[in-house]
């Protein structure tokens, strides 16, 4: 997973040809410890298709708050620039892929 800042950011999240995940996560987050492997097992299945990104809270409180990612781990899509959702929270890898593939089949 790519790292993000708030200076780069819009960058990669708007240019490119791909939808884009990213996950805020924190260090501390024993939830976000559990998720981030089943996030790379995904990353891996779609990769080339689906652009995957990580930030830090305590790196970008102000994206943070921007995404209403204060629970963690918060995982927030986009499309061609466009916000299209978060989920928050545990989630079991079948049910992150099946979630992923509907918020970008219909975007």
């Amino acid at each position: 997973m790519q790292h993000l800042t708030s200076q780069n950011f819009s960058t990669e999240t708007t240019r490119g040809p791909l939808p884009v995940v990213v996950m805020f996560y924190a260090v501390w987050c024993g939830k976000c410890a559990m998720m981030k492997p089943i996030v790379e097992d995904i990353e891996k299945k779609y990769r080339g298709r689906i652009k995957f990104c990580e930030v830090e809270i305590d790196e970008c409180p102000l994206l943070t708050a921007d995404y209403d990612a204060d629970t963690v781990p918060t995982f927030v899509f986009f499309r061609n620039g466009q916000f299209l959702g978060s989920m928050q929270g545990i989630i079991d890898e079948d049910v992150f892929e099946r979630r992923l593939q509907k918020i970008f089949r219909n975007s």
